[in-house]
């Protein structure tokens, strides 16, 4: 265990419940020389604070993990943690058409560093710094004595600056046969939890594919853009879609598309999927005067191809304003952005301005932020990353 002071203008925010040690926050951080060490945080006069522990994630230094100083960070501190995340989620573990979902979501269920997702019996547990990793046994433990488990994989988010560490993601308990097939919604998806950093499908997007499918699909042709292994277009297509285009770089995001109409009894050929860059395939839809009644915009917060790097914080505006061209007059668009460093009024000031460049007219429809599973620290904006905002393009 190591004692850290906190700066004197910082002390307020960590003695209500700050849960994110910054370095600009710490007096002196020359003592941390292990990730995984226990910290006391303390004032200048040398009061308790909060313990938390060291692990370097993004620009961060770790996590606060308790005020009380009385606690210690052991085996019953991580099985009262799992366990009061599993019982808040008891909706979802008694709703049988989701089996798919989140059951613990870092700080927001009091770890930071650290997620823990549900998919059908298996548990997938992804670890963002090394330090949260040293608790791996410990962390395995509690969530093994607090419910029933087939199987267990993990992976692992850290060195590399943050990328994937490509590894057999197995842990323990009884091997998945992949692909697995989850539900949501009543829809059935292919995930595969022991190949490469991504499953197949985002679970955050859960509330707004059902709205997509309930209330924007039936009778209309539908532009997935970013379309990963196409979630959203099949969500459309159960909807009542005339036509779905589906339009990623990725190239196995063919066959994974193709993947998830199949598993729900739909026929892709019905449908348009194109490997392809999105912003190439806007110019080859323009050219082409084609229309969407509905364009979904999720792209990741940062990509880079041979040809093209994008930023949500610099293209975002670009981006949405190809879409404007290609949604009909009172088409939707379902504008999505994870990025965590700007909130939902930012994002709206974006769209504005997209619209407004456009000459444009829209109205906001409705939004939505992360839903119930992911649960987040109100004194931590970021951890609430997810801005979804469906924009009616206005007849003009």
């Amino acid at each position: 265990m190591v004692q850290l002071t906190i700066q004197d203008k910082y002390s307020r925010q960590y003695k209500a419940g700050f849960p994110h040690l910054f370095k600009d926050a710490l007096v002196d951080v020359s003592p941390l020389t292990k990730e995984g060490m226990i910290l006391d945080l303390v004032n200048r006069q040398g009061q308790f604070i909060a313990r938390g522990y060291y692990g370097k994630q993004n620009k961060g230094y770790g996590w606060v993990l308790t005020q009380n100083k009385e606690e210690a960070i052991d085996q019953t501190f991580f099985i009262k943690k799992i366990s009061a995340a599993l019982a808040k989620r008891k909706s979802l573990f008694d709703d049988p058409s989701t089996t798919a979902f989140r059951v613990f979501n870092g700080e927001g269920d009091g770890i930071g560093g650290l997620t823990i997702d549900y998919y059908a019996d298996y548990y997938l547990i992804t670890w963002y710094s090394e330090g949260i990793y040293q608790f791996q046994s410990l962390v395995i433990n509690a969530l093994e004595q607090s419910t029933s488990v087939k199987g267990i994989y993990e992976k692992k988010r850290f060195k590399q600056g943050g990328k994937y560490i490509d590894d057999d993601d197995f842990v323990s308990g009884e091997r998945a046969q992949f692909p697995l097939i989850i539900q949501e919604n009543g829809a059935n998806f292919a995930v595969d939890l022991n190949d490469g950093p991504m499953t197949g499908i985002f679970l955050d997007q859960r509330d707004v594919r059902r709205t997509i499918q309930n209330h924007y699909s039936n009778d209309k042709t539908v532009l997935n853009t970013f379309s990963y292994t196409g979630v959203f277009s099949v969500y459309a297509t159960l909807g009542g879609a005339r036509k779905t285009t589906s339009v990623d770089l990725a190239n196995r995001s063919k066959e994974k598309t193709i993947e998830q109409f199949a598993v729900n009894g739909l026929d892709p050929t019905q449908h348009e999927i194109r490997v392809m860059d999105v912003f190439n395939y806007f110019d080859y839809a323009i050219k082409h005067e084609l229309a969407y009644d509905l364009v979904i915009l999720d792209p990741p917060s940062f990509a880079r191809s041979k040809k093209r790097t994008f930023s949500v914080q610099k293209d975002y505006v670009g981006l949405l304003k190809s879409a404007i061209q290609v949604t009909e007059d009172d088409g939707v668009i379902v504008a999505s952005t994870n990025f965590s460093g700007f909130g939902m009024d930012k994002f709206k000031t974006m769209i504005h301005q997209a619209f407004k460049e456009s000459n444009a007219r829209y109205q906001i429809v409705e939004t939505f932020r992360l839903p119930e599973d992911f649960q987040y620290h109100k004194q931590f904006k970021e951890g609430n990353y997810l801005k979804v905002v469906f924009i009616k393009k206005i007849r003009s």
